[in-house]
């Protein structure tokens, strides 16, 4: 009886310690929930399991990718930069020799008479603007050296604005004719010539007046009873109570900067209006 009591507890025992061992093991292989950060069967997440699994679901960018990308950006201009290189191109130098060539014969009478202004006295001025199709465009002046700084920092804040000038050549790709240019819509500064319907000189012949988008910005006159508008097809815009684009009235930047910068205006004359024309000529 002894016997058999001893073999039921040593069972007992033995199938107790078999089932606290099935029951540990078990416990150990109990599965950790999934982070999303672990590789299967690990028991524990570590930094470099979380990197293997973030290099999964984001591809990893090589080295020689990553080179080249790097590069390619270095290479594109800040905005600081790319407005500083905007900045270089608005300038005024005196007239060099090509230039006098271009001129001379056109804007710049070719005659042995002596004229009112020299080329020392003129000088070249490079801007950038805005076109009608707000396109970035360069623009070329030529002015009387006094004024030189003036059209700069003007031009310079009304491309910082993308104000609207349609064109800027020198009138000499018009032959200097007045009425073409303007006819054109192109805005212009020198040109050696009378006023419209004097002997007397314009301003524009010292380099000290300009006509910006003149299409828009007639030169109105009364002679004889009759109304003359230029350049001849501005009629539409000879009305300024009308409402049109590009216009230039009290309230438009062109006329704040130049009146800034202590331009008059032709649109403020009594006898006739000059919408189009600033000068300067203290």
């Amino acid at each position: 009886m002894k016997a058999k009591r001893f073999w039921i507890l040593l069972f007992s025992c033995m199938a107790l310690m078999i089932a606290l061992y099935f029951y540990g093991a078990r416990g150990s292989r109990q599965p950790v929930p999934d982070s999303g950060t672990m590789a299967e069967g690990n028991t524990e997440p570590s930094d470099a399991a979380a990197l293997c699994a973030e290099s999964q679901v984001t591809e990893p960018v090589s080295v020689e990718s990553e080179a080249e990308y790097t590069a390619h950006y270095e290479a594109l201009p800040s905005e600081t930069e790319s407005h500083q290189e905007a900045e270089e191109l608005f300038f005024y130098t005196a007239l060099t020799e090509d230039i006098r060539q271009r001129i001379t014969g056109k804007s710049y009478p070719g005659t042995e008479e002596p004229l009112q202004i020299s080329y020392d006295d003129l000088a070249y001025v490079h801007v950038l603007y805005y076109d009608f199709d707000a396109q970035i465009q360069e623009g070329e002046l030529i002015c009387n050296k006094a004024i030189a700084q003036d059209l700069v920092e003007i031009f310079s804040e009304l491309y910082d604005s993308q104000y609207p000038i349609e064109r800027i050549r020198l009138i000499d790709e018009y032959d200097a004719d007045d009425e073409a240019s303007m006819a054109d819509n192109n805005t212009s500064c020198f040109n050696y010539r009378t006023v419209p319907g004097k002997t007397k000189l314009s301003n524009h012949s010292y380099g000290r007046a300009i006509d910006i988008n003149p299409l828009y910005n007639p030169y109105v006159r009364t002679k004889d009873g009759e109304t003359l508008i230029s350049p001849d097809n501005a009629a539409p815009y000879a009305d300024r109570s009308a409402d049109f684009p590009h216009k230039i009235d009290r309230d438009d930047l062109c006329y704040k900067l130049f009146i800034q910068h202590g331009f008059r205006w032709g649109g403020a004359w009594n006898s006739s209006k000059d919408y189009q024309h600033f000068e300067k000529t203290d």
